[in-house]
């Protein structure tokens, strides 16, 4: 049994650093954004939800990092069973808000399954692909871990929830790849996929089935035409590069941002909070805030590179694939380059289900990280000794 104190003293301090560093700058943020709204009962109304929110996702993590992450693999038959179950309850007596039913109401808190899903489809599909030799049917391997996450996603997608099921789409592929999935699959999937956008853009349209809402389409028009509908779909990312630009290098200050103070730029504490930085901390502001990302992808990454396990690597790759996904398309929305989808910017956007997700993502890390470490001790004391 590892004694605390060496246990803690293998974890990565600095991917705990940037992931508070992060967390402080979004309740900072989230505070500047939402403390003058009238409605309100208190201008920390925000705030306090989404720092009990980090609590539990602190408490989340400790658990996590001090599990034997090697253990959760054999689980995954009851992480499957638990996510349709989760979604499918949501689906019959969830919450529905901003035009999707996502939630289930626990009071103080709404919890959203599917944050949680992405989290574990990382943890069984990791699982399943490390049990399976490579080059020993290779196909099956592909078309299992593809059936598998496919009801997840079209599950999620009709919630709907396309954010969502666009990440649960991303760390699929990300983790075939890194298990080593010949091209020639990929290159079949993205015939596939692209066959299946002309059906579902083309085809079924024409026939009369719809399987995109209204306002996604008009999302997509707005991303190949940004000038489409100013004062409708197009307004949320005009108002975006409005307060991006306006920032400039050093911002126009906390609590002084005009789209976000008069209220001009929608969901500025959810989906657009980098708008916000972007327009009271101006460029400084937003460099800290990459900066920051990259010393979480870069630690994570390098967890990936030292596991001593399969499973390991591919858990902090999905891990990694996840977070670096969320945050390029979250920010590409802010300023034109992805479609808006209602992906929030990892540990800064508010959004309590998200928060609780990422920082067990964290400590799945940090397990993976501590073991490895002491690992390593261990073979160098015995080299030590033999010597």
């Amino acid at each position: 049994m590892v004694e605390i104190r060496t246990y803690i003293r293998h974890f990565d301090y600095a991917l705990l650093s940037a992931v508070f560093g992060l967390i402080g700058l979004g309740l900072l943020m989230i505070y500047s954004a939402t403390h003058a709204d009238p409605d309100l009962p208190s201008p920390f109304y925000y705030v306090r939800v989404q720092g009990i929110a980090t609590f539990i996702g602190v408490m989340f993590m400790a658990v996590a990092a001090f599990i034997d992450f090697r253990n959760l693999g054999r689980f995954r038959v009851h992480l499957y069973v638990g996510i349709l179950a989760m979604i499918l309850l949501v689906m019959a007596l969830g919450t529905t808000a901003m035009g999707g039913q996502r939630w289930i109401s626990l009071g103080f808190f709404n919890l959203q399954p599917s944050e949680l899903a992405k989290v574990g489809m990382i943890l069984l599909l990791s699982s399943y692909l490390a049990e399976r030799q490579r080059g020993e049917l290779e196909a099956q391997t592909t078309l299992t871990v593809l059936g598998l996450a496919g009801v997840v996603v079209l599950l999620v997608f009709f919630q709907p929830d396309m954010g969502t099921a666009l990440v649960l789409t991303a760390v699929t592929l990300a983790l075939l790849f890194l298990y080593g999935t010949r091209l020639a699959h990929f290159a079949v999937i993205g015939a596939l996929g692209t066959a299946a956008m002309f059906l579902v853009f083309k085809v079924l349209p024409a026939a009369g089935v719809h399987v995109f809402h209204s306002y996604q389409v008009d999302r997509l028009l707005v991303f190949i035409n940004p000038d489409y509908d100013p004062g409708g779909s197009g307004y949320h990312l005009l108002q975006s590069k409005i307060a991006i630009g306006s920032g400039m290098m050093t911002g126009k200050g906390l609590y002084e941002g005009t789209q976000t103070q008069l209220n001009f730029l929608p969901e500025h504490h959810t989906d657009f909070i980098f708008s916000v930085i972007g327009e009271e901390l101006g460029f400084v502001g937003a460099a800290l805030l990459l900066a920051l990302y990259v010393i979480v992808v870069w630690r994570a990454l390098r967890i990936a590179m030292i596991s001593d396990s399969l499973f390991g690597s591919l858990v902090a790759g999905g891990i990694l694939s996840m977070l670096l996904f969320q945050v390029f398309v979250n920010i590409g929305m802010t300023i034109g380059i992805m479609p808006i989808t209602g992906i929030p910017l990892p540990f800064v956007s508010y959004g309590g289900s998200s928060m609780v997700a990422n920082l067990l993502a964290v400590g799945l890390l940090e397990s993976i990280h501590v073991r490895s470490r002491l690992l390593g001790d261990r073979r160098y004391m015995r080299a030590q000794n033999a010597d």
